[in-house]
């Protein structure tokens, strides 16, 4: 008795170019080092006896979070850069479809089949339609607002005679009304950020298991391996 195997076929398609891999893991560990650092200055550590600066725990910290700031910062102005000269798909978070009706169909398959109400996703060589909404609108204006409030409560203690101050902190604090709002609001938007961070990484890996796609794989070497041939309408 003879048992008929079907050929397997995998596809690559190079996506992410070597800056786009770069920034995305560059700014995951300056993310997590400022959600850390951030958290432990608006709940700092208990007071210690003794001078100050005997005890200089809370000026490591806050010196990571403004160097992980800095970081930060300058990886999202090369990011903004690379997608006016990288490929295509440099350019996809910043500029998704939104005014296309085949844009918001993916949008609605991707929500069925993480619902698990439709038995496999679509092929995207890119990030998926629902990826590419949330990826805008939640991480990308999530970090021009938490580098807009951070440069602002910084401008506070560099003074008002520097550029943070003059350029940020002079119209952002009282827009929000003072200081203490504008912290509340970098706080809740980085709680924000890491409920994006957690949600994305379970995607990922579920992509990686499930699909007929790699997620994490193409994050690391920038080539998107396609398990069989099948192709999509």
């Amino acid at each position: 008795m003879s048992t008929k195997i079907t050929a397997h076929k995998e596809e690559a398609h190079y996506i992410y170019e070597a800056p786009v891999r770069l920034w995305h893991w560059v700014n995951a560990f300056a993310i997590v080092a400022l959600c850390i650092t951030g958290y432990l200055i608006g709940k700092p550590f208990p007071s210690v006896q003794g001078e100050a600066s005997d005890h200089y725990i809370m000026g490591y910290v806050r010196w990571i979070h403004f160097a992980s700031a800095y970081i930060l910062m300058v990886g999202f102005a090369g990011r903004v850069y690379w997608a006016f000269v990288g490929n295509k798909h440099a350019r996809q978070i910043f500029l998704p479809p939104i005014h296309k009706l085949g844009f918001w169909q993916g949008v609605v398959h991707e929500l069925l089949w993480y619902a698990f109400i439709v038995p496999e996703p679509k092929k995207y060589e890119g990030h998926n339609p629902l990826a590419a909404l949330i990826m805008y609108f939640v991480f990308l204006w999530g970090m021009v607002f938490m580098i807009l409030t951070g440069l602002a409560l910084y401008g506070e203690g560099t003074g008002m005679d520097s550029w943070q101050f003059d350029y940020f902190s002079s119209w952002i604090i009282p827009l929000f009304g003072q200081s203490q709002d504008v912290h509340t609001w970098h706080r809740l938007v980085m709680w924000i950020l890491i409920c994006f961070a957690i949600t994305h990484i379970y995607a990922a890996l579920r992509e990686d298991i499930m699909s007929r796609q790699s997620l994490i794989g193409t994050m690391i070497s920038g080539w998107r391996t396609f398990k069989d041939s099948r192709k999509d309408d």
